[in-house]
């Protein structure tokens, strides 16, 4: 007795040893539960992660936007299937012998989903290539109290489109005309009479639009009425009645990656977003998110996010409706604001580089009323990621990362309703603010399609209606103006900065260049991956560079007429 006794103890450790190597402990909680011969769904992360800054130093050399993308995309697809191959390998063979089955890769987060039975599990966990193999936990994406309320279809322009003055950009010849918004939500009736003349183009192989990353088809119809509202709010035209779309004109592409009771795994919020860049999206509008989320679910979506940078996209993503006395106990900060709200920006605002860190594709969006004043449910910052494999914001010490970036109109708007073709519905949340966003960044894309993420965070930031005197993280920099941003960027005419006249040198250079152009007011350094490094003023045509870190930098150099950019090495 006593001998079975020390075996029991042995074995006890070893499932604990796996608990604390790369099995999470709470699916060896899970493990424990499940018979042997029953399937776990499970996500696994890998250890190896491309470079970003080479990445990224390759990218920049790319002239558009869509070439870039190109080849980020496949850079990271052959990264993850050369990573991936002998596991991938050996998945099969399990497959073969049914301990495995429904097997999924993320190109963005090098990451992989699939069910497998408690002996496959144990036998992974043992890999030395494996960061961690967590449960797949099903979350409730949609935030609470998000109901909807039928509208009548009077005849208008709804009073979230007037307030920040979108009306007004139209005016101009903005309408979001070519510029192709996906929202990955719940799914979208497609068949809407204010959606069905400007829908995406799928060809023979996805002819409804979209694709359905819930049910892996080519048919991403709503069944919920989130994915309908937030649709109206960025591109619905007024054929039914009321004109509800920020950019009436902007195509949609339509991204099914939750369930219609809302709630959806991480893997399929990446998988959406990774479907809507690979088949040519131009931003990203995604009101989801999910609270108290683990370890890994936060890393996978952060991993894409920083991807989703990396190929030139923007996402705007809801903050969370948490921001309430009560849902603040319930998740105090720093995690009151959902993930992936909580990914970083793709651009650092000044009260931010008292505590800086890593860049991803969110912009995080929060509400308020139309008295400008927040929403009582709106998320509140700050966030962190020091306790991840990233470490950055750190929080308590420190001022952790400042969410969200700006705010919209949240609160009893009025959009589409997705039980027919011609009705409106109006819904309270950060869900009805962000695809405002998203629709004010779909007429600042027609104006300049090269846009880069963070020239499109900072234009919204630096344009918005001040509601703080510095950064808040309860309604971010401001409330978005539309007519503002617009205005704000340079209307592209297919120049190449090359032609614009404005040389450095030396370059590469190991403490300070000289700046050949004339009237120049200010200069600003980027590191490749768009964040600010360093501000200044000229005085004379000599800027200082000796405290940055050897690398590739991009200045952009301000005159009295124009923006150029330029790259310079330093040593």
């Amino acid at each position: 007795m006593k001998r079975i006794a020390l075996i029991s103890i042995l074995l006890l450790a070893c499932m604990t040893g796996f608990a604390q190597g790369c099995l999470d402990p709470l699916l060896s909680q899970e493990m424990n539960r499940r018979s042997d011969d029953e399937r776990i769904a499970v996500i696994v992360l890998m250890k190896a992660q491309y470079d970003r800054l080479q990445l990224c130093r390759r990218a920049d050399y790319y002239p558009s936007r869509a070439e870039r993308r190109a080849f980020v995309v496949n850079e990271l697809k052959t990264f993850t299937e050369a990573s991936q191959y002998d596991l991938k390998n050996i998945l099969a063979e399990m497959e073969n012998h049914g301990m495995v089955s429904s097997v999924r890769s993320l190109w963005s987060a090098n990451a992989l989903y699939f069910e497998a039975t408690k002996t496959a599990l144990l036998d992974l966990s043992e890999r030395t290539d494996i960061e961690t193999i967590s449960l797949n936990i099903q979350h409730q994406w949609i935030p609470n109290g998000e109901t909807q309320n039928l509208a009548s279809s009077t005849r208008e322009i709804t009073p979230n489109i007037t307030m920040v003055n979108a009306d007004q950009v139209w005016e101009l010849g903005y309408t979001g005309t070519s510029v192709v918004v996906a929202v990955v939500d719940s799914g979208v009736n497609y068949n809407h009479l204010d959606l069905a003349d400007h829908l995406w183009d799928g060809g023979e192989e996805f002819p409804h639009h979209g694709y359905d990353i819930v049910n892996d088809d080519d048919d991403p119809m709503d069944d919920k009425g989130h994915g309908t509202h937030c649709a109206g709010t960025v591109c619905g035209d007024g054929t039914a009645g009321s004109l509800t779309g920020i950019a009436p004109d902007a195509t949609l592409m339509c991204v099914k990656s939750i369930r219609g009771d809302g709630f959806g795994g991480a893997v399929n919020i990446a998988g959406g977003m990774e479907w809507a860049v690979e088949h040519g999206c131009d931003l990203i509008s995604m009101s989801l998110g999910m609270v108290d989320a683990g370890t890994t679910d936060k890393e996978i979506l952060r991993r894409t996010c920083e991807a989703i940078l990396d190929t030139g996209i923007v996402a705007m993503v809801c903050a969370g409706n948490e921001g309430n006395a009560f849902l603040q106990m319930t998740y105090p900060v720093p995690n009151n604001v959902r993930v992936p709200a909580s990914c970083p920006p793709p651009y650092l605002d000044p009260d931010q580089m008292a505590n800086p860190g890593a860049l991803s594709c969110v912009v995080a969006v929060g509400a308020v009323n139309y008295n400008d004043a927040a929403a009582d449910f709106t998320s509140r910052g700050p966030v962190t990621w020091q306790d991840t494999e990233f470490g950055d914001y750190a929080y308590n010490p420190g001022i952790g990362l400042i969410r969200p970036d700006i705010c919209a109109p949240g609160v009893n708007i009025k959009s589409l309703d997705y039980e027919n073709t011609s009705g409106y519905t109006n819904m309270d949340g950060t869900s009805q603010a962000t695809p405002c966003v998203a629709g004010i960044v779909a007429l600042m894309l027609q104006k300049d399609p090269e846009l880069t993420p963070a020239e499109i965070c900072r234009i919204l930031e630096e344009t918005s209606v001040k509601l703080t005197p510095t950064k808040s993280n309860t309604t971010g920099v401001g409330r978005v103006d539309a007519l503002a941003a617009v205005n704000a960027v340079e209307a592209y005419d297919g120049i190449t900065e090359q032609s614009i006249e404005a040389e450095i040198f030396p370059n590469p250079s190991s403490g300070s260049f000289t700046i050949v152009c004339e009237g120049v007011k200010r200069v600003s350094v980027y590191s490749v991956d768009g964040r600010l490094v360093q501000n200044q003023s000229v005085k004379g045509s000599e800027c200082m560079i000796e405290g940055l870190e050897s690398g590739v930098y991009l200045v952009r150099i301000e005159t009295d007429k124009e923006t150029c950019v330029r790259k310079i090495m330093k040593m």
